[in-house]
């Protein structure tokens, strides 16, 4: 398990709430209801009285964390050799473009249109202009 969970690879430690702060109240009612066996559609229900911004951005660092520990469970098994193409079955192949190093759409091995995907969410997330840590202040043509 130490190389699957090996910070310098893929897998990226979690984004934490503040205890104490309304984001980390949204966080553990959103986890509590997850965890409860309840209906999917319940669970992602905007909870009374809340900024439907706030429970997106909650909802969408949970879900960035939880593919991050997927990937990186299963990321020693898909290298440049075994994964040449990042691809979604025979039909589909995803090529990179970030508008820096990669102008135009290229041609990835799996593992490093990963790594760059990973990254860029990432960056997103940290973004105070895209996911401010203070409740209320998420800008709506954003989200």
């Amino acid at each position: 398990l130490k190389q699957v969970f090996n910070k310098d690879k893929t897998f990226r430690p979690k984004r934490k709430f503040e205890p104490g702060t309304q984001r980390f109240e949204l966080h553990k009612r959103a986890q509590a209801s997850l965890n409860s066996g309840v209906d999917l559609k319940a669970a992602v229900q905007l909870p009374s009285g809340e900024d439907q911004n706030d429970w997106v951005a909650v909802h969408v660092v949970d879900f960035f964390n939880r593919i991050n520990l997927i990937y990186g469970t299963i990321c020693e098994f898909c290298t440049e050799r075994t994964c040449p193409v990042m691809s979604g079955g025979p039909k589909y192949e995803y090529w990179w473009q970030d508008d820096l190093k990669y102008k135009k759409p290229t041609a990835l091995p799996a593992p490093q249109y990963m790594n760059l995907l990973m990254d860029w969410i990432e960056v997103q997330i940290n973004n105070e202009d895209i996911f401010p840590t203070r409740v209320g202040k998420c800008k709506e043509e954003v989200l």
